[in-house]
């Protein structure tokens, strides 16, 4: 495994497509700070549910103004409830600058960071600083579904999170601002065909590669 000073990975993908465990497993092997940009989404989500404030651009500008992206990360966010709230406010142009603004700041400190997302190749590193390594997600909807009902202990139907996950991911690619695309050079990793242990193993085979 190569020492590298400089590794900025890029990893887009669908709803419960297994980018984030892809991204965490990655992250603790090369070292790299991980950012998943899916948590502040889902964090601003949390706040807007809990407080229901007037003005929640004005809101969410003071709250992220305050917060460490180290305190989110240790917040439960994964509840239903917030799943079909964000995919609309993930739509918000306002919010997305707001976001992308909290992201950039904390790229631009550290040159060694994973980045995990839905529109970080095609916005957040797609120039300055510019990913070394892209990756794009993409796994069946009933392995994901089936996957995500797990990950919610079964607290409700299969058949509601699989329609939950369906809507996010077609709102995700049909939005105007910052649609979830797969860039030109993004290697596709197919998470329902590839077991936890050959996603790192694929993935580390292009990280390995570069100078």
């Amino acid at each position: 495994m190569k020492k590298l000073k400089k590794l900025v990975i890029a990893c887009d993908g669908e709803s419960a497509s297994g980018k984030s465990t892809a991204a965490k497993l990655i992250s603790r092997k090369y070292k790299l700070l991980l950012l998943n940009s899916g948590l502040l989404y889902r964090y601003a989500s949390k706040l807007i549910i809990d407080k229901n404030p007037k003005n929640y651009i004005f809101f969410l500008k003071k709250k992220f103004r305050k917060v460490s992206y180290k305190s989110i990360s240790k917040q439960n966010l994964h509840s239903e409830k917030i799943s079909n709230h964000v995919a609309n406010l993930a739509k918000n142009k306002k919010v997305r600058e707001l976001i992308n603004s909290f992201q950039k700041k904390i790229i631009k400190r550290n040159n060694k960071i994973c980045v995990e997302g839905r529109d970080i190749a095609s916005k957040i590193l797609a120039k300055n600083p510019k990913y070394d390594l892209a990756f794009y997600f993409k796994c069946n909807l009933n392995v994901a579904s089936y996957r995500r009902w797990i990950d919610l202990k079964k607290k409700v139907s299969l058949k509601e999170v699989a329609e939950s996950l369906k809507r996010r991911t077609l709102m995700d690619k049909k939005r105007k601002n910052s649609p979830l695309i797969k860039v030109k050079d993004a290697i596709l990793i197919r998470t329902d065909k590839l077991s936890k242990k050959k996603v790192v193993s694929k993935m580390s085979y292009y990280i390995d590669r570069l100078n």
